[in-house]
Formats: C-alpha cells, sequence, structure tokens
C-alpha cells in the first residue's frame, strides 16, 4: 500500500485512511484535494456540493476532537503555504492558512518580526491554529486568534469572503475561531511587532504556594504558567518577561539534554513504564517533577514560547474564570489523591485576558486554562470524565480541539453569544456543506 506522511497526520493511498497526531480520530473521506490556489480550493467547494459531498479542511492533526474530520471531501492545505505580504506601515503579515506556524515564525525573524504571543507547539497550520482557539499564556496578550487583523475564507457557495474590523465587522468576529463551520480560511492577516526577547525564568515550587501565590504571580509576570504533577505536591513554574537583553540562550547541550533526552527520551520511557505497571507511576511523578532544575535564559520569543512535544498524549482543556483557578486545582487535586487513578502526565496552567472573539474560550471574561493529559495508550476515560466534572461546575469552557463531552445545550450556557454565532452559520451555510458529526454536537442540528 503506497502512503504519504506529513508533520502529523497519515494519508493512506488506496483507503484513504487520515489519523490525527494523537491516534484517536480517523476518517476515510470520499475524496481529498489539495488545491494550489484559493480559485481551485473555491471550485473544489463548488463541486462538493454540486455532489452532495460534506467539506472539511484538515491541517496538520493536532486536534484531538473530530472537528475536522468528514466522509466526503477533505481539504488539504499543503500547497498554500507562505508570506503573501507584509505590511511594515501596518504592522501586519498576511499568510495562507496552509502554512506551519513553525515556517511563519522563522520567515518573521529573518524580517525582524514576531508574532506577541503563541502557543508551546509551533507544529500545527496557522489556520487550524486559529479555528480551535490555539493560545499560549498572557497576563495581556492573548490567544493566536486575538491577534488576526483580517481573513479570507471560501463560504459554501464557492465566493470568496474578506472580513476585518471594518469589512464584514459580523462575520470578523466570529471567524477567527470559526471551528471550520463558516468556511474554508485560506489567509490569515495577523499583527506583528518588531522582534523582541524574553527572558525566561523556570523553577519549582510548591504547588500550595503557588496557588497562594497565583494572582501575585500573574500580576507581577507578562507570561506566568506551571505544570503540577499529580500524586505530588510539586510544580515546575515559567515566567517569561520582556527583556533589553543581551540574548542568553540555552546552550546546545544543556538544550538538547533538558528539552530533548530529559522532557522527551526519558520521560516517553517512564510513560511505558507507567502504562506497563500503573503501581509504578507516583514513584515515577515524584522523579519527574524534581528532574529538572531551575533555569534562566534569553532568547527571541518562538525558541522561548515554544518547545518540541515528541511524546504523544490524549489531551482535555477547558477554560475556566480565573479568578476560579485555585479552587478549581485544589478539587483536581483531591480528586486525584482520594481515586485509584495514575496519572504521569503533568496538568498544565495558563491564563488568558478577555478577548471579543465570539466562541473564544476567553470571550469576555479573564480566563484561565487547566489541561489534564494521558500518555497514548493508557486508559483516559475515568480521569477525563472526573476532570470535566470539576471544570464544568465551574462554567468550564471547552477548548475545542481537545476531548471533551459537552454539547450545544451547555455551551450555549456558558457563551453569551452563542446564538450570534449560530445566526451567522445559518447565514453563511444553511445547507450546512461544512457540517460535521462533531460540530453537529457542539452547535446544534
Amino acid at each position: 500500500m503506497s502512503s504519504t506522511r506529513t508533520a502529523s497526520g497519515t494519508a493512506s493511498g488506496k483507503n484513504r485512511t487520515w489519523r490525527n497526531w494523537g491516534g484517536n480520530v480517523s476518517v476515510r473521506p470520499a475524496r481529498e484535494v489539495t488545491p494550489a490556489s484559493v480559485e481551485e480550493l473555491a471550485e473544489a467547494v463548488r463541486a462538493a456540493a454540486a455532489e452532495g459531498l460534506r467539506v472539511k479542511a484538515v491541517g496538520t492533526g493536532h486536534s484531538f476532537t473530530s472537528i475536522a474530520a468528514t466522509d466526503g471531501l477533505l481539504i488539504r492545505p499543503g500547497l498554500l503555504t507562505g508570506i503573501r505580504h507584509i505590511d511594515r506601515d501596518a504592522m501586519t503579515v498576511t499568510v495562507e492558512a496552509g502554512t506551519p506556524l513553525k515556517r511563519l515564525n522563522l520567515a518573521l525573524a529573518r524580517e525582524g518580526l514576531s508574532l506577541t504571543n503563541m502557543g508551546d507547539i509551533m507544529e500545527q497550520t496557522v489556520s487550524g491554529a486559529t479555528s480551535t482557539g490555539t493560545h499560549g499564556t498572557g497576563r495581556d496578550s492573548a490567544s493566536l486568534a486575538a491577534q488576526i487583523r483580517g481573513l479570507e475564507m471560501v463560504t459554501a457557495d464557492g465566493s470568496v469572503l474578506t472580513c476585518s474590523e471594518r469589512e464584514n465587522p459580523e462575520v470578523f468576529a466570529a471567524a477567527r475561531i470559526g471551528l471550520g463551520a463558516l468556511g474554508v480560511v485560506t489567509a490569515i492577516t495577523f499583527a506583528v511587532e518588531p522582534v523582541f526577547l524574553l527572558t525566561a525564568r523556570e523553577e519549582p515550587m510548591p504547588f500550595e504556594r503557588v496557588l497562594a501565590e497565583f494572582d501575585e504571580l500573574w500580576a507581577e509576570n507578562e507570561h506566568f504558567e506551571f505544570y503540577w504533577f499529580p500524586h505530588t505536591g510539586n510544580t515546575n513554574t515559567k515566567r517569561n518577561n520582556r527583556s533589553a537583553g543581551p540574548e542568553q540562550p540555552v546552550g546546545r547541550l544543556k538544550g538538547w539534554f533538558e528539552d530533548e533526552f530529559l522532557s522527551n527520551g526519558v520521560f516517553q520511557a517512564a510513560n511505558w513504564v507507567g502504562r506497563a505497571a500503573p503501581g509504578t507511576v507516583p514513584a515515577i511523578a515524584r522523579i519527574s517533577s524534581k528532574a529538572l532544575s531551575a533555569r534562566t535564559y534569553t532568547d527571541i520569543p518562538y525558541k522561548v514560547f515554544t518547545s518540541p512535544r515528541r511524546v504523544r498524549f490524549l489531551e482535555m482543556e477547558y477554560a475556566v474564570p480565573r479568578e476560579a483557578v485555585a479552587e478549581t486545582l485544589r478539587e483536581l487535586k483531591a480528586m486525584v489523591d482520594r481515586s485509584r487513578l495514575r496519572i504521569s502526565f503533568p496538568v498544565e496552567v495558563r491564563t488568558a485576558p478577555a478577548d471579543d472573539i465570539t466562541l473564544s474560550t476567553a470571550s469576555g471574561r479573564d480566563s484561565a486554562y487547566i489541561a489534564v493529559h494521558m500518555f497514548r495508550g493508557t486508559p483516559y476515560q475515568a480521569y477525563f470524565t472526573a476532570a470535566e466534572r470539576i471544570f464544568t461546575a465551574h462554567e468550564g469552557r471547552p477548548h475545542w480541539g481537545k476531548l471533551h463531552t459537552r454539547d450545544a445545550e451547555y455551551l450555549s450556557r456558558v457563551y453569551p453569544r452563542f446564538g450570534e454565532f449560530t445566526a451567522l452559520r445559518d447565514r453563511l451555510d444553511p445547507d450546512r456543506l461544512f457540517r460535521n458529526d462533531y460540530l453537529r454536537r457542539v452547535l446544534g442540528p
């Protein structure tokens, strides 16, 4: 069987099976296309509509939900890549939708530019990352989608629609995190700024101290996050703040040892042991939580914000009101401590300021993100179900690209502008060309 591989997904030539990065979603579309232009993409959408095929675009498969799955036409944006235009007066960059974030970050750095904030990996395409609400952590700077200044997309009738704060503003309010429900994004215009330096300070800290000082740590740092290791009272914290320099990157050998050997290689092996012998997990967690020593380094943004993530896992992440984060985490820890669960992955905690995007997880409220993970191949349902019960008790909003069980009834209660999004969907895609089972669940029939 002939096959081709991308960085994350797999397309099989004969049976046309595509699988996501986490390995928990697979799909066999009726047909795949890789358009080389917006015009070719629009024609493919029109042809699919005429044939009665549903349409979805798929990036690198880093979503754990089936948000991109379809048994109809699967659009791959692999030829829609690269920077279209840099406007140094407006300080924006317009980039093709299939461009991986890694390629964008490298290209911007060569031009002396940078995004203001970003997530902790950069394998995704720009359209996949923004459409699902990918975010990093920030006191004042928000998600990738909040840095969008303009969008171009092909709608259900095959027409090309552009939007911004001035042009089709009601579409712009929703389409920045559009879930693939409003059209196929073909280009994105991001706000950029001159490249700057960040100083990262990483150090262990007791769990209770982090929670007791959380408001202070959040207020005093531009970007604060931490990882709590279940079965322990230990965390690793990270504070990123702008710096005048000089540039002091992590040494090549030290970086390889800590970021590749320990954080990926040794961690992978530890998870293999934990999967085979769950009783060893608490001891492994105690060792893992103390494996990385404190360090400080200064570098350009993408080298500080992002890290290699080679150990495969499944993930659930919820945004809760920022003021509820300490209570939510204490409830999560108490649940794990009294259960028989064995959790080998740390819990990741980040923040974002309120934004004005219709279905952003931070829409209208300052938010804290709590992400739970399980090593791929390890039973995860009991842990995720128990965690989700805690998150939803605090009016949590699930990340659109990460596992959850919420439906339109629940989501319409925690998103004040939910009806605004579905009304726009009715207008742009009345026949539900871009529908799939996931969107039917989260947006309603």
